[in-house]
């Protein structure tokens, strides 16, 4: 079904904020350059200290900053020496344990390591800890008379101790993290919740427009190849206003793409002809890279819950239990957006005006991506069976009457599929039993 729909185009800086989180080298990097101005600002503040007690001879004081300074250096040389070793063995661990769940979950599930605020956080401060250590160590001076010396690094010392309790708190909170990554529960919660935030960004329904102005023009895609991953609504939408056309994004957000792929079509007046900076812009606003993500992408949750489900349910695995849990996530999906509408997705300039038209997955879409799969591995497991049973059998009593026809479609194949598979009636009629749990 197609509805028409508005959006305000999103900002520059939240694209931008999505891609660096899509990166694991900018939170480590900004920690680095950002401790260096820390120890910059602790070590003239050192400087203020020793130059305000000696003009004032207070050399009694500056004796016990010395010593307190003294004493500090033993530990922070051993924090020099033993950070690194230890941010070695920590993630060296770590990363095995996400290789581990990759090859039981699903490969895709490596980016939620990537994308966690608390596993960027705890290497940067590890990071930026070794870095702090280094350079506290540089400020210290010989034996020199307490009248010529110049810096006692007592602050930085304090400032690299605080680091590294700082360092302890959030190891702990990573091994957290890092157990519960382990685990099928917190996984499948987080899949879900980034599909619920992919939704959420759709727009809003919009009163009718008129339809486009015939096809003027075609840009293609230049670049390398892979997965269309976002595309810039803003520029586009501007673009389309400056030079009163109309946008038409051909593939859906998550197709692979090609060199030399259509991507737009331009609409409007016979006689308009888009300039080459026009061209070159619509086709910078099209992003494409290796993997899809969730900024745009409705299906790509789906996507991930399938294959956690179909992983669960091969030969290697056969964790039928881990499948069900990854239907009641594709239920709790279906079911929300039971009832909005889907299709096609129009975008308007600030007077009002269609500017962009985008296609996205309907219902009918949604529904063979959470089922089709499961349903063909399902047919050997009653445990898995059964829940689908119920699954479809709540969605039927959710859905609008327009929407029940994939729904009754998915039940009858399976119904047929399990008829065909089971030869004892019995365990037929146990297997296509819906139940939540199900077997329990």
């Amino acid at each position: 079904m197609s509805q028409r729909r508005t959006y305000r185009p999103p900002r520059v800086l939240s694209l931008l904020r999505e891609h660096l989180r899509e990166t694991f080298w900018f939170a480590p990097t900004a920690s680095l350059v950002l401790v260096c101005v820390l120890w910059a600002l602790a070590d003239a503040l050192d400087t203020l200290i020793v130059e305000t007690l000696r003009d004032e001879r207070d050399y009694a004081n500056l004796r016990e900053l010395m010593a307190i300074a003294d004493d500090a250096r033993t530990i922070v040389t051993t924090i020099a020496s033993a950070m690194m070793t230890f941010i070695g063995v920590v993630f060296s661990i770590s990363l095995v344990a996400v290789q581990m769940a990759a090859g039981n979950f699903s490969p895709r599930i490596v980016r939620i390591f990537i994308r966690s605020r608390i596993s960027k956080l705890t290497f940067s401060v590890f990071l930026s800890t070794f870095l702090l250590s280094l350079l506290v160590l540089t400020a210290y001076e010989g034996e020199r008379h307490v009248r010529e010396i110049t810096s006692v690094p007592v602050v930085q010392s304090v400032l690299t101790v605080l680091m590294v309790a700082l360092s302890l708190l959030l190891f702990i909170a990573y091994v957290t993290q890092t157990l519960q990554l382990m685990k099928v529960g917190p996984v499948v919660d987080r899949v879900t919740h980034e599909a619920f935030g992919a939704l959420a960004r759709m727009p809003r329904s919009a009163p009718p427009g008129e339809p486009p102005a015939e096809e003027i023009a075609r840009i293609s895609h230049q670049g390398r190849s892979g997965a269309l991953r976002d595309v810039d609504v803003a520029r586009l939408v501007r673009v389309a206003r400056r030079h009163d056309v109309v946008l038409r994004l051909i593939p859906r957000v998550g197709d692979f793409v090609v060199p030399g792929t259509p991507v737009l079509t331009v609409h409007g007046d016979a006689d308009h002809q888009l300039s080459s900076a026009a061209r070159r812009a619509l086709q910078s606003a099209v992003s494409v890279g290796v993997e899809r993500t969730f900024r745009r992408d409705l299906t790509f949750g789906l996507r991930q819950l399938a294959d956690i489900g179909l992983r669960a349910m091969s030969s290697s695995v056969n964790d039928p239990t881990t499948a069900v849990q990854c239907l009641d996530r594709i239920v709790q999906f279906l079911a929300v957006v039971s009832h909005r509408p889907l299709g096609t997705v129009y975008h308007q300039d600030g007077r009002g005006r269609v500017r962009l038209i985008q296609q996205v997955s309907g219902w009918d879409d949604l529904v063979d991506l959470g089922f089709a799969e499961l349903r063909g591995c399902a047919v050997g497991s009653p445990q898995v069976t059964r829940r689908m049973m119920a699954g479809l059998e709540d969605l039927l009593q959710l859905v609008p009457p327009e929407r029940r026809a994939p729904l009754e479609r998915h039940r009858e194949m399976l119904v047929r599929a399990v008829r065909q598979s089971v030869p004892d009636p019995a365990e037929r009629d146990f297997a296509l039993e819906p139940d939540r749990q199900g077997i329990g």
